[in-house]
């Protein structure tokens, strides 16, 4: 998503400096009030600037939020790339992305109502971030399939929904639900179980139809000694 359609970005840094208070402003109102009930004399207030500055940046409250949402998904795309960088392998980078998503969350807890808002506010904005999201998530996940760490049976808008689900609701519950009051590694290493093939347990039983081999429980040892009659 492009901002200049809806932006007149400034050529200053004073005014670069009063578009980050308008824009800092803008998601502190709508984390507390919500879109529909924020008001941009709300948020030009908590900014400390004149209502008619507004406009000098943004034409409405809608391109604003518009704007909002797209630093949102800069600041966490960038988070996630600085943080995951350096890692070796995809596994490594599951592990590690969701470390730091959780603690991301943590930090930034109003990112989740900026952005599951735009289902309300405007659909199509909802589903470009997401769809967005999961393009640059499957260019990962294809490398890692040339490269030989991923099964290439799995479709890769498959998996990478799949994942992006997992780690989006876990931030949720964790981040939101308990409010960040919770074991961060617990959580980490239980999804790294479920991605090492430790979700679900095959019965001895058919482990024995699989292999074509019937256990044996008795144990019987003779030794080299024994005489022969």
């Amino acid at each position: 998503m492009d901002a200049s359609p809806f932006i007149n970005k400034p050529k200053t840094k004073k005014g670069r400096e009063t578009l980050n208070r308008i824009v800092s402003a803008a998601a502190q109102v709508f984390y507390e009030k919500g879109y529909h009930s924020a008001s941009i004399n709300d948020i030009t207030r908590l900014a400390g600037v004149a209502s008619g500055t507004f406009y000098v940046y943004f034409d409405g409250k809608y391109n604003l939020y518009k704007f909002l949402l797209l630093q949102c998904s800069h600041m966490i795309r960038k988070h996630l790339y600085e943080s995951t960088k350096n890692c070796k392998s995809r596994r490594e980078i599951e592990e590690v992305g969701l470390r730091e998503w959780l603690k991301f969350v943590d930090q930034n807890k109003y990112m989740y109502h900026v952005i599951w808002e735009s289902l309300y506010i405007d659909k199509e904005l909802f589903v470009e971030y997401y769809v967005n999201f999961a393009k640059n998530y499957i260019k990962g996940l294809d490398i890692a399939k040339k490269e030989g760490e991923l099964n290439t049976e799995i479709d890769s808008e498959v998996l990478a929904f799949t994942l992006m689900g997992a780690s989006n609701f876990l931030g949720l519950n964790y981040g939101l639900f308990k409010d960040g009051r919770y074991d961060h590694e617990m959580v980490v290493e239980s999804f790294m179980k479920i991605l090492n093939g430790g979700l679900f347990r095959v019965p001895e039983e058919k482990k024995e139809k699989e292999t074509g081999e019937l256990p044996i429980r008795l144990t019987v040892e003779f030794g080299d000694d024994e005489e022969e009659d």
